[in-house]
């Protein structure tokens, strides 16, 4: 749960007052690293709004795996993961999102 900006700002002006993060803690019921956190969010970004979240893109081109495996029907997952620099169960995760089975005789 996120704790609203405005919230956020009262708890650390009640620090700012000569109060410890471990009194503000036990008045606001606010753990003592969320605090920490929040001081530091203020201190690097001059606002104590919640961050965006950065996520990276994925390594495997859906269109891309699409054609290899289509090519390469025969291919292993952790050949497949060579060849696109990346770990078998991202292969094994991203086949499964696209619904690509791929059955081995045996």
């Amino acid at each position: 749960m996120a704790y609203d900006p405005k919230f956020r700002k009262q708890v650390l002006k009640y620090i700012g007052k000569g109060h410890t993060i471990q009194e503000a803690h036990e008045v606001f019921e606010v753990g003592t690293t969320t605090i920490k956190e929040w001081k530091k969010l203020e201190k690097e970004t001059g606002k104590l709004e919640k961050r965006p979240l950065e996520r990276k893109a994925p390594k495997l081109c859906p269109d891309r795996l699409k054609a290899y495996v289509k090519d390469n029907p025969d291919s292993y997952q952790d050949e497949i993961a060579k060849v696109f620099n990346c770990t078998q169960s991202a292969v094994s995760y991203a086949l499964k999102r696209l619904n690509l089975t791929r059955k081995k005789n045996g």
